[in-house]
């Protein structure tokens, strides 16, 4: 334990109490880009190994996990296809239009969905409500979790938070696996 983490220290705790309690919510929304209807980055405070701790957290829905091991699953798959295979950044020019990608990138997005389609047909990933904690972070505790929710709204997580303080936290330990929403199919 060579640095402190800020994340114990009482000073910053209170800090983040305050405008806890200035916004009425038992959490605080980190912002970020990467927030969305289905994931979200947040601050609360709770106990680790019994001291109180500023818990640096990150709830998703399960369907946005289920897509990303799609794709870290199909993106591993194109590596081993594809020799020359670099994971695809979609490049945008000054404008802020994608920049049209070569025929190679072309290919190798192409069947990266049709990786997708077929896991998804075969339902072979299937993911579960879960919650990880990494203590190893810089700043506080790293808490992970994906819930079968449609959305990340302020009231499931002031209900995660609270359930997650008062350890009564259920999580469902049934496997799910979900179809990407195909608009045709939608009568």
């Amino acid at each position: 334990m060579g640095h402190l983490n800020k994340g114990y220290d009482e000073l910053v705790l209170k800090e983040y109490q305050k405008k806890m309690k200035e916004t009425g919510t038992n959490h605080l929304v980190i912002d970020s880009e990467d927030n969305s209807d289905e994931y979200v980055n947040f601050y609360f405070i709770g106990k680790y190994e019994g001291r109180d701790v500023l818990y640096d957290a990150v709830l998703y829905t399960l369907r946005l996990h289920h897509n990303s091991e799609l794709y870290e699953i199909a993106e591993h798959r194109a590596a081993n296809h594809f020799p020359e295979f670099k994971s695809i950044k979609y490049e945008e020019d000054e404008n802020g239009d994608l920049e049209i990608l070569d025929s190679m990138e072309e290919e190798i997005g192409l069947f990266m969905a049709e990786v997708i389609t077929e896991l998804e047909e075969e339902g072979e990933i299937k993911v579960q409500e879960h919650v990880e904690i990494d203590p190893n972070v810089n700043f506080g505790v790293g808490l992970d979790a994906g819930l079968n929710v449609d959305q990340i709204t302020p009231s499931v997580i002031s209900k995660f938070v609270k359930s997650y303080n008062e350890d009564s936290l259920k999580l469902d330990q049934t496997m799910y696996s979900f179809q990407t929403e195909d608009e045709e199919m939608v009568k």
